[in-house]
């Protein structure tokens, strides 16, 4: 098969183009390099079977010859990055996601959307399921994100009701591994660079906010599994387990006997206090879940970052 993805330069991009690859179908990767980064994708230089083209899908894109597959990733998913560039995000959510959804109807080929669990805000009902509209702040700092997403998602609706492409839609819970950006604002690679490079631990409020953490393998499986689905409505992928933010250092400093001290900070705007998916669907429709255990994934995540960071840690 002949794949285009955008954000293919991105975390999760790259790791699905490794994916796709493998399996021996053809990858165009589009990516503007606002947040992704060609490292990434630099040990696929020369692949016979993948195309890197540097492009910003808020443009009409043309591709010649057939397509089969169109996957919208990209966007900027981090909080520092979508907060820097609100309208970009903004953006990316709206007029990108129409360009892709319009190559996906130009070829009659299907079109994966991947959204994100911002969609549920600060959600009163937990865990989430897919068919929870959310608690969302349409006009706080963090509604450039979320509202992209949801726009996206509505979107790729239409284009499935007018046009019958044939979509489907991931919401995306946390996710974590090799080639997250070391600087980028999120709990994992923050954590982990603190404690590569000696510094205290930043908790955000109290810590007793819970998150749940899915291995990028495992969340790039599921991906490909709903991609091949006939399920039109949105998934969520995400690992169940949850814990609290706390836990969560502590497992950190456990299993990099670090007894680095934590620092605590305001709570972010919006930020929400309770994050766990419902993946019943996705048992159900997908025969998917995810199976890496966290301290597995984590190994993985500190050996990528352990020589990125500008010094290692004394108690290491």
């Amino acid at each position: 098969m002949r794949y285009v993805m955008s954000g293919a330069a991105g975390f999760i991009g790259s790791h699905m183009c490794d994916w796709l690859l493998k399996e021996g179908h053809t990858v165009i990767a589009l990516d503007n390099l606002i947040t992704g980064s060609t490292e990434n994708l630099e040990h696929l230089r020369g692949h016979e079977q993948f195309e890197f083209r540097r492009f910003d899908v808020t443009n009409p894109i043309t591709i010649e010859g057939t397509v089969d597959g169109v996957m919208h990733l990209a966007s900027l998913a981090s909080p520092k990055d979508y907060l820097n560039h609100p309208i970009e995000t903004l953006e990316s959510g709206s007029t990108a996601t129409r360009n892709m959804l319009e190559l996906a109807r130009e070829k009659n080929s299907r079109f994966l959307l991947t959204s994100t669990s911002e969609c549920y805000g600060d959600p009163l009902e937990h865990p989430q399921k897919e068919t929870y509209w959310g608690n969302v702040n349409p006009v706080g700092m963090r509604s450039c994100y979320d509202e992209s997403k949801r726009y996206a998602e509505a979107l790729t609706m239409a284009y499935h009701r007018v046009h019958g492409v044939r979509s489907n839609i991931a919401r995306i819970f946390n996710t974590y591994g090799p080639r997250m950006q070391l600087k980028d604002g999120r709990v994992v690679p923050a954590f982990l660079d603190q404690v590569l490079t000696g510094q205290p631990m930043t908790v955000y409020g109290d810590g007793k906010q819970t998150r749940s953490f899915c291995y990028v393998s495992d969340l790039v499986r599921g991906l490909v599994l709903l991609s091949r689905s006939e399920e039109r409505y949105p998934v969520n992928l995400g690992n169940p387990r949850e814990m609290t933010i706390l836990e969560f250092a502590e497992a950190i400093q456990k299993l990099m006997g670090s007894e680095a001290r934590l620092r605590y900070e305001p709570l972010p705007e919006d930020d929400p206090k309770r994050r766990r998916p419902d993946i019943t669907k996705a048992k159900q429709v997908l025969g998917w879940e995810p199976s890496v255990p966290l301290e597995e994934g984590l190994r993985e995540t500190i050996e990528y970052f352990r020589p990125r960071t500008l010094q290692t840690s004394p108690t290491l």
